[in-house]
């Protein structure tokens, strides 16, 4: 099945995703194509990706060390491409600087997409800080919801999660069907390391956020990130001592 095929099968009259799982027949070839993917470097993947699903394909960024190196790959093969992100109202000031300096160096233009309530009206609903009380709403509220809404119209977007990160990432297929948000899934950097990413950083002088430089080796949102100690995993920052490891975004459940 080709790609104009592939199309009809997964855009509705409207032009937006059918909220249904695609044919077995697109899900085989999707998996064949990951497979393929497994020894190509990550440039390739995009590529394929922006030339197969051309402006129905997005990126989420964080600006994380790995998102960074992904819009640096992208101002090379195609900066044109739409590159959002989710801004939940809680981000580090440093994170936000990053939009700026992308939209220097690289010429991408990062999209802020906000929920449809400012912090201050979304805890006056809730009475308080909702990430205090139940920070999986929080997340679902700010970030899932948003992404379900910059997911309408679209049939592909990448993530720069790797697959070494967390048990939850560890089954990341470098492109997979992404059941939650209706979407191909493509994961470029999934068989990357840690270090191949900071190496990419340091060769290509790419900026990164410094609150990595004070021990933030996962960056959130303000209120759920730490920095943290010698020997604990580089996710332990986050949500930490609620039992929370993931926001959502790159789990099936």
């Amino acid at each position: 099945m080709d790609s104009k095929d592939e199309q009809k099968e997964l855009i509705g009259s409207m032009g937006a995703p059918v909220p249904l799982l695609p044919t077995p027949e697109v899900l085989a070839e999707l998996e064949r194509f990951s497979n393929s993917f497994e020894q190509s470097e990550p440039e390739a993947i995009l590529a394929w990706a922006l030339d197969r699903y051309q402006d129905k394909f997005t990126m989420a960024t964080a600006f994380g060390p790995e998102g960074m190196v992904i819009l640096e790959m992208l101002s090379r093969i195609n900066p044109r491409c739409h590159v959002f992100n989710l801004d939940t109202g809680y981000q580090f000031p440093e994170t936000l600087r990053l939009r700026d300096q992308v939209a220097e160096l690289y010429g991408i233009e990062v999209e802020l997409m906000r929920p449809s309530l400012s912090v201050a009206q979304y805890e006056t609903l809730h009475g308080g800080p909702v990430y205090k009380t139940d920070p999986g709403k929080c997340c679902g509220d700010r970030k899932l919801d948003v992404l379900k809404r910059v997911a309408y119209g679209k049939l592909a977007w990448a993530s720069a999660i790797r697959r070494d990160q967390s048990p939850d990432r560890a089954k990341a297929s470098i492109v997979g069907w992404d059941k939650k948000f209706h979407l191909v899934k493509v994961s470029p950097l999934a068989n990357w390391n840690k270090k191949q990413v900071w190496d990419r950083i340091l060769s290509k002088k790419i900026p990164y956020n410094p609150l990595h430089d004070q021990g933030y080796t996962s960056i959130g949102c303000w209120p759920c990130t730490r920095s943290v100690t010698f020997g604990e995993d580089e996710r332990a920052g986050r949500w930490s001592g609620t039992g929370k490891t993931e926001c959502g975004l790159h789990t099936q459940d």
